[in-house]
């Protein structure tokens, strides 16, 4: 039956687990060259991927088995491989490494360390004992939801235990609530002025915690597809800051408009659109940004990155929108 996990084990590095004899072809040698090699070394385990290196153990791609036998013998293994691999690094755990089983359904990933050096691979047979049957049409499958199964139930803690996980970080929704009554008390001469701002703060804030949401989810979407980095974390944010950006011209347009009709008054709808387009904005890149941060710092993102990123979303609107007013009411 299927290995049982514990809450510690989750949290191994999965170096610890490691198997180190997986088969190594080299970029530079042919399918013939490559098959004579395999023979005169057979493979162990009976889960085989044919991971490909160059000269300094760089992890350059994966040769399909059916592509190696079926190939003509002088092609290069280059034009033939899988450049793009999914591997895990070097400072996964094992829960990392379980939720890439679950997500992509291979049998085995490569480890691979900050400079894509092939440490090993780890497979299945780290949490089922059921190998003998995986030839069969239906096993993997049956693999796979049994992993995820134990999974779910190595997570399921004591009601204590969970209070214990998650209550810090809701500590950031009340720490974010009392910043925003804060910040309000600062701007109190301007909503004084124009009662009007008043109406509209719930609506500055929920469009920002809205796209933050949306934006966190999909951040924990792809941090099960790849592994996580800061130049991607990046690279991301620029993209889903023009995003928010479109998003919050929208919606602003949208707010600012019924505002103008019925207020009679331009600076409050000038407001609204300005604070709605920049809150939304920024609201949009520190939710991309939040799960990775937490994830490259060895903290759990799902159950973090939504308190932190609304909390800090609602400081970023209010401040756009408050200071507007205050400059345009000035």
């Amino acid at each position: 039956m299927a290995k049982r996990f514990s809450e510690e084990s989750l949290n191994e590095p999965v170096t610890r687990h490691l198997r180190r004899d997986v088969t190594r072809l080299l970029v530079n040698q042919t399918v013939g060259e490559a098959l004579a090699w395999v023979r005169a070394h057979p493979p162990e385990g009976r889960i085989i991927y044919f991971y490909v290196v160059d000269a300094a153990d760089h992890l350059q791609g994966v040769v399909p088995t059916r592509r190696l036998l079926l190939s003509p013998p002088d092609s290069p293994l280059a034009d033939i491989m899988v450049r793009r691999v999914i591997a895990l690094p070097a400072d996964a755990t094992v829960l990392d490494a379980c939720e890439f089983f679950i997500q992509h359904r291979f049998l085995a990933f490569p480890v691979i360390d900050a400079q894509r050096r092939l440490l090993g691979a780890v497979d299945v047979e780290l949490y089922t004992e059921e190998l003998g049957h995986l030839a069969e049409p239906e096993r993997p499958d049956d693999l796979f939801q049994l992993i995820g199964v134990h999974l779910a139930q190595a997570k399921q803690t004591s009601p204590l235990a969970a209070f214990r996980a998650r209550f810090p970080w809701l500590l950031c929704n009340v720490v974010g609530g009392l910043l925003a009554a804060f910040i309000s008390g600062l701007y109190e001469a301007e909503l004084m002025a124009v009662v009007a701002l008043a109406l509209f703060i719930p609506v500055v804030l929920a469009l920002a915690e809205s796209v933050s949401i949306q934006s966190v989810s999909l951040a924990l979407e792809t941090l099960h597809a790849e592994t996580p980095s800061w130049g991607r974390m990046f690279g991301r944010a620029r993209r889903e800051a023009l995003t928010g950006l479109m998003l919050g011209i929208g919606t602003g347009l949208a707010v600012a408009a019924v505002a103008a009709v019925w207020l009679q008054n331009w600076r409050v709808p000038v407001c609204l659109l300005g604070g709605i387009a920049g809150g939304v904005a920024g609201a949009a890149v520190l939710g991309v940004m939040t799960p990775t941060v937490l994830r490259l710092l060895r903290r759990n993102p799902q159950v973090a990155a939504g308190p932190i990123a609304l909390a800090a979303s609602d400081m970023v609107s209010l401040l756009l929108y408050f200071n507007l007013a205050r400059w345009l009411l000035a």
